[in-house]
């Protein structure tokens, strides 16, 4: 295992999951002063997109960010994990991806408006995902 890669990966997870836990605090709490000067963060917390069946997205950030970080710290404590954590956290890494990809769309194309926070989010996930792209290479090799 890179440790370099795994601290870089569980780094970045935890900056996504500290964006997603404030994220979804403003959503509950519907506290603009939250935004931090950014009217956009309020446009598109407020927007339809925002929730999926009910569910705000920041709280799927939240899941997910604390699943890949839970993956991290389980991969070299079982045996399961030690031979599919590197795949696992791929996988994972790629749906959060993918769903990025959509909500990268949403705000530019159809909510013309960014959130810095969404933003941040939006990057922790990407680097998380090429992180774990390098990773399973290396471990293929």
């Amino acid at each position: 295992m890179n440790k370099w890669l795994y601290r870089a990966s569980a780094a970045l997870a935890i900056v996504g999951l500290a964006v997603s836990i404030y994220m979804a605090i403003y959503k509950y709490t519907g506290n603009d002063g939250m935004c931090l000067g950014s009217g956009d963060c309020s446009t598109v917390n407020a927007s339809v997109y925002s929730e999926v069946n009910g569910i705000p997205v920041a709280v799927f950030g939240v899941v997910g960010y604390a699943a890949i970080l839970i993956a991290h710290f389980y991969e070299d404590k079982t045996e399961f994990l030690r031979r599919n954590g590197t795949t696992l956290i791929f996988g994972m890494s790629l749906t959060g991806f993918l769903f990025t990809l959509w909500l990268i769309y949403v705000e530019v194309a159809l909510l013309k408006a960014l959130c810095p926070f969404c933003v941040a989010s939006q990057v922790a996930m990407t680097l998380v995902f090429i992180v774990a792209v390098a990773r399973l290479i290396r471990n293929e090799i």
